[in-house]
């Protein structure tokens, strides 16, 4: 009887031992197996936070074919369901429910990226942030102030406050990180290069400093006339003369502007009109870039006091209105 009893429990044993043997290759040959998915390759989003069945259902929701419990117990048993990072990711074709797993477990996540162009307004940043589908449109609906308060910003306007660069982001980020690491770019560069200003500059505040960037950025695109640009209207400024800069004027303008700025234009007065009012405008007019913001900082010293664009991307600079109107004649006149 004894014998028979043992025989029976090792072979209850030995049958348990295959059963589960059964389960664990079955379960192994699952782990291993492609995913089914329709497409070659399925974008999805993690969000922080996300429990390995809430991560499952997100990957079934893309379309990818995979089953939530396998899934859970997949991610306990390997202890990597501590490890997992929310984030943006790819999954592709023959990808194993084990290596999206451990693709997750490592933080490997796609990424995307959007440029900010030097010179570009707040406006053209918006818009190029609704038109991006990788990004979640959190802004959609805010005005400006708004966004300045989501943002922690204190300047009333947004304008000339982004540091203009190429923004690596993971697809799904809120147009809302991608701003305030725009921000937090311009107010580290403008900080660095006021603090290592020219003393003797007849500015004020970084912020100033920010506002004739902007208009040296709109002025040209040339690298070695920028600081001499921005030393004449350094000289204009300690002398109490109007800047007369047409980009501050077309900016004033908004929409009315169609291309060409006509006399009546730069007697139209507006905040923005340097041709009507003295001294520097209320706000930047654009997004500087680094040069721009050093040529602001760090003008060239000279007697010029105007200067005219040749049309080939260079400037003509003049220390007199009788010089001044001679290189008119020369490189605009005759251009008409």
């Amino acid at each position: 009887m004894k014998k028979l009893l043992r025989l029976f429990i090792w072979l209850l044993i030995a049958g348990l031992v295959l059963i589960g043997a059964g389960i664990g290759g079955a379960a192994w040959w699952g782990w291993q197996r492609p995913v089914p998915m329709p497409t070659p390759v399925v974008d999805y989003i993690i969000d922080t936070g996300s429990t390995p069945r809430q991560i499952a259902q997100a990957m079934q929701a893309a379309g990818i074919d995979i089953e939530p419990h396998a899934f859970v117990w997949l991610a306990r048993l390997s202890g990597r369901d501590k490890l997992l990072k929310a984030g943006a990711y790819e999954a592709r074709a023959g990808d194993t429910p084990w290596l999206l797993l451990e693709r997750m477990a490592n933080g490997d996540m796609t990424q995307a990226r959007l440029t900010f162009p030097e010179g570009w307004t707040f406006a053209q940043m918006r818009a190029a942030l609704d038109a991006d589908p990788q990004v979640r449109h959190d802004t959609r609906g805010m005005d400006d102030a708004a966004i300045a308060r989501k943002l922690g910003l204190d300047e009333t306007s947004l304008e000339g406050l982004f540091y203009p660069d190429t923004y690596v982001f993971a697809p799904g980020a809120s147009d809302l990180d991608i701003l305030r690491r725009a921000a937090q770019a311009g107010r580290q560069t403008l900080d660095r290069l006021w603090a290592q200003r020219d003393r003797s500059l007849p500015l004020e505040t970084p912020y100033q400093a920010l506002i004739l960037a902007s208009i040296v950025e709109k002025e040209t695109g040339h690298g070695s006339d920028r600081a001499r640009i921005a030393g004449v209207f350094i000289n204009r400024l300690r002398i109490g003369m109007p800047l007369q800069t047409d980009p501050t004027v077309i900016y004033g303008m908004g929409d009315r502007y169609q291309g060409r700025l006509r006399k009546k234009d730069l007697e139209q007065d507006t905040p923005w009109n340097t041709y009507t009012r003295p001294g520097l405008p209320p706000t930047p007019i654009a997004n500087p870039g680094k040069a721009a913001l050093m040529a602001a900082t760090h003008p060239e010293r000279h007697d010029f006091l105007y200067f005219v664009s040749r049309g080939d991307g260079t400037s003509e600079f003049s220390k007199n209105l009788s010089a001044h109107n001679q290189a008119v004649g020369k490189y605009i006149l005759k251009r008409n």
